[in-house]
């Protein structure tokens, strides 16, 4: 949260991202295994983080960390920087 806090006010931009986690191929514990990613998005309203695990190797876990650092930007946009609505049940 204080990188993507950080990198915002440094450049002075409407937004600022952060990705910190564990790729692998090495470093994962028991407590933070090998996928474990946290990503935060700052905005004027505050800072927003999600905290997963991905699978699959090294590229596979940065791939779906970038997708998921912009479907975070996506939905700030889509809804305003707010909450997304909630879902509505399908009637049969």
């Amino acid at each position: 949260m204080a990188l993507a806090e950080g990198i915002r006010r440094q450049v002075g931009s409407t937004l600022g991202m952060g990705i910190t986690g564990i790729a692998g191929p090495g470093g994962g514990s028991e407590e933070k295994p090998v996928g474990t990613v946290h990503i935060a998005l700052s905005h004027a309203g505050g800072v927003k983080e999600r905290g997963v695990v991905f699978p699959g190797d090294r590229e596979a876990i940065r791939w779906h960390a970038s997708q998921l650092a912009l479907d975070l930007v996506r939905i700030h946009f889509l809804y305003n920087g707010g909450e997304p609505p909630a879902r509505i049940a399908k009637r049969s």
